[in-house]
């Protein structure tokens, strides 16, 4: 007689776990391997059970953060993808991941899209379009010095903390950015005023910073950095330089900072909060660390794949979000299979309406409009 641990469910052909029971997560089952069937030895859970006060279908929910998914950001980097796809035909170049979202950029490839990791794999004269986290001038000129058709696909929001780079650098003054140093994002930025910019990662210790003039020091940060770090970081700056100048607006991003808001929300109602995000995603990396410091256990999944069962022990309400370069489809995907695992109510929480829109490229929308009236669009090639 051996006794085992396995769960109490059967395999769909999806070899995703479907639960035969609601009461029971996982068992533990005494089986005769001489005369036992599996159906025998399934019919002897003696283990571990979720009691019945929790499983209580009508209990048990998912509730839905808001906002959550794309930003405006994202939307314009992805439309600027598709669209010059469309307007030109293959091939399209893109330097390095266009949003930090494995989902987003297998899709794309699978439509021919060709990421590259640097410009020299791009044939000289080759159209490229650069990610939505900038890149710094050293790019741009090494693009046009191989005679790239450049199509810019930086937030605006990215630009925007460019152009205070360089506006700063140019008045004298030291600027320290707050950031990841080896994120895209950072190392953009960073290019802007190299000579002038000091970037100060959130671990790192701010007594040990050193400036040329202690009067003449401005901080800028990254855009999907933490708000509640950041203020830290900020406060102790103020307190090693009292005169240190804050940007003309804040720099991160209206949609990082009304997520990290909603998980602030979510957390007060759910014994467990689900971020679908990549792990390269900065965003998405902030909210798992925003819910877990305001004292919910946090996880974050790339798919359902990712879910492990053993998370939902004892958990009632699961809150779920997604980071700003997450598609809304993969939410629906752990929503459904939340369903199945016993979680069927929806519920929504947070309420802060997005209806910010970045514009377009003016030659990518000329480009798809003559596009269009050609009657025909450009062939697709195969790579």
């Amino acid at each position: 007689m051996d006794t085992i641990k396995q769960p109490c469910c059967r395999q769909r052909g999806d070899s995703r776990p479907t639960v035969d029971f609601a009461i029971c997560l996982f068992a533990e089952i005494k089986v005769d391997s001489d005369t036992d069937s599996s159906s025998d030895a399934e019919a002897r859970i003696i283990g571990w059970y979720i009691t019945e006060e929790d499983t209580r279908l009508e209990k048990k929910k998912v509730v839905l953060a808001f906002p959550r998914g794309f930003c405006a950001g994202v939307v314009r980097a992805i439309d600027i993808v598709n669209l010059a796809l469309d307007a030109y035909g293959q091939p399209i170049y893109v330097r390095r991941e266009i949003v930090h979202n494995k989902f987003v950029v297998n899709e794309l490839r699978q439509k021919g899209i060709i990421f590259v990791n640097e410009l020299d794999e791009v044939p000289v004269g080759g159209r490229v379009i650069f990610s939505a986290h900038g890149v710094s001038p050293d790019i741009s000129a090494a693009a046009k010095a191989r005679h790239l058709r450049i199509i810019d696909a930086t937030c605006p929001l990215v630009t925007k903390v460019h152009r205070e780079a360089v506006k700063y650098a140019k008045m004298g003054y030291t600027i320290v950015l707050i950031g990841h140093s080896d994120h895209d994002e950072v190392i953009g930025t960073l290019g802007e005023a190299p000579g002038s910019i000091m970037v100060l990662d959130p671990e790192e210790d701010i007594r040990k910073l050193a400036v040329p003039d202690p009067t003449k020091v401005v901080y800028l940060m990254q855009t999907t950095l933490s708000m509640n770090d950041t203020r830290h970081i900020v406060d102790k700056l103020r307190q090693r330089f009292p005169m240190i100048k804050a940007p003309g607006s804040e720099d991160i991003c209206y949609a990082t900072q009304n997520r990290q808001s909603a998980v602030l929300e979510l957390a007060q109602k759910a014994d467990l909060i689900l971020v679908v995000g990549s792990a390269n995603s900065s965003n998405s990396c902030r909210l798992v660390e925003v819910a877990e410091g305001a004292g919910t256990a946090a996880h974050l999944i790339d798919d359902i794949e990712d879910i492990q069962i053993p998370w939902l022990k004892d958990v009632r309400i699961i809150g779920l979000t997604a980071g700003a370069s997450a598609p809304e489809d993969l939410v629906e995907r752990v929503v459904s299979y939340l369903n199945g695992l016993g979680y069927p109510d929806i519920e929504t929480t947070g309420g802060i309406a997005e209806h910010v829109q970045f514009s377009l490229p003016p030659e990518l929308i000329k480009a798809t409009k003559n596009a269009k009236l050609a009657g025909t669009k450009p062939k697709r090639k195969s790579i």
